[in-house]
């Protein structure tokens, strides 16, 4: 059944803050895809130049690099050029929604609901930023995930900290206000979204630490919350994707405001697939196993 995919690369590893991750989620991807039958093989561009999938007769790629070179349109763009079909979103979404700022730009100017934020610099008024969107605050790069050198700030002193600490990574660091409420992560496979998943982390702080490697956040799917509010959230979820031009599956995440109202925290066009996952956990809950998973995502690799 699955040699229809000829030999697949599953693309891991990689040079970004999330390799750990991506070793993880590219092993769990790579075993339930060799299990199915498919001619699966690992591949770390950290390792290999990635032109060597060409002279090595790959027919398509199952992208399991999180971050910078994986997931922000540059693997994506270095696959059309060769021709190999590949997983997930495309150059531009990939691109656009790996930068938070301007996926929120996209977001406010297509009327779906983001929290307030600024651009911060060396020059920033740090009593000002703190006035303008309140304590206590988000501060974050633009272009990283699983919550890479991002803080949560309580008082106007502590922002300059923040700004220093999220530089490291990233010459473009976004403070956003902080929105309280339920956190909720939505997948989406294709055309359609995926149960909810509402998480409880210890201390309300979903961060690397208690993302990967604690057993204390919990996570309830189904989300428990009133049918007819999870499907209009699917619904917001679906478009958000739309939007910003995703394809395939990806993973968006929110909060769930005390008053019902909800508003879009990011999008992740290649999820973590650990065992720790979110993605996963919804599919099962739809009644997809992990490796029905792993076959629908390799099914809708492409090209353009």
């Amino acid at each position: 059944m699955s040699s229809q995919f000829g030999k697949v690369a599953v693309l891991l590893g990689g040079t970004s803050a999330e390799r750990e991750i991506s070793l993880m989620s590219g092993g769990a991807v790579l075993a339930a895809l060799q299990a199915a039958g498919v001619d699966a093989h690992a591949f770390d561009p950290a390792e290999t130049d990635l032109h060597i999938l060409k002279e090595q007769g790959y027919d398509r790629a199952f992208i399991v690099l999180h971050g910078r070179g994986g997931e922000d349109g540059t693997v994506q763009g270095a696959l059309e050029l060769m021709g190999i079909p590949y997983t997930g979103s495309g150059v531009m979404a990939s691109a656009i929604a790996m930068d938070k700022w301007r996926t929120k730009l996209v977001w406010m100017a297509s009327g779906l609901p983001t929290p307030r934020f600024a651009i911060l610099d060396a020059s920033s008024d740090w009593e000002a930023v703190a006035a303008d969107l309140g304590l206590p605050i988000f501060v974050k790069p633009v272009h990283e995930g699983s919550s890479m050198g991002a803080t949560k700030v309580t008082e106007a002193s502590q922002l300059k900290g923040a700004w220093e600490l999220a530089a490291k990574f990233d010459s473009l660091v976004l403070a956003e206000e902080f929105v309280t409420g339920q956190e909720l992560t939505a997948p989406f496979l294709g055309e359609r979204a995926l149960p909810l998943v509402r998480i409880v982390a210890p201390g309300g702080n979903y961060d690397y630490q208690n993302k990967y490697f604690t057993d204390d956040t919990q996570y309830f799917c189904p989300s428990g919350l009133p049918e007819a509010l999870e499907k209009d959230i699917q619904a917001a979820i679906v478009r958000s994707a739309k939007v910003l031009g995703c394809r395939g599956w990806g993973r968006a995440d929110l909060i769930l405001r005390d008053d019902g109202s909800f508003t879009l925290l990011e999008i992740n066009t290649a999820p973590g697939m650990t065992n720790h996952s979110l993605v996963p956990m919804s599919a099962r809950v739809a009644g997809l196993s992990f490796e029905a998973l792993c076959l629908e995502i390799l099914a809708g690799a492409r090209l353009g």
